[in-house]
């Protein structure tokens, strides 16, 4: 798995889904939230845009879930 660096320009597909998750996995806290949304998102980045939301979160679930397991 890449490990994600900060983008330089907000990505709503990050923001968002960074949101939900937070809210979904509150057990987690913010840090591990945001680095698997931001690796979700790197390794998504040659999917078209508008997939792109609904892609990141789906697969930043998944490994959240993953990891409580």
């Amino acid at each position: 798995m890449t490990l994600a660096v900060p983008p330089t320009v907000p990505d709503p597909s990050v923001r968002s889904a960074i949101e939900r998750l937070r809210q979904e996995f509150p057990e987690l806290g913010p840090a591990p939230i945001v680095l698997v949304v931001r690796t979700c998102r790197e390794e998504l980045r040659g999917s078209p845009d508008g997939a792109l939301p609904e892609l990141v979160e789906r697969l930043a679930r998944q490994r959240l879930r993953v990891s409580l397991d």
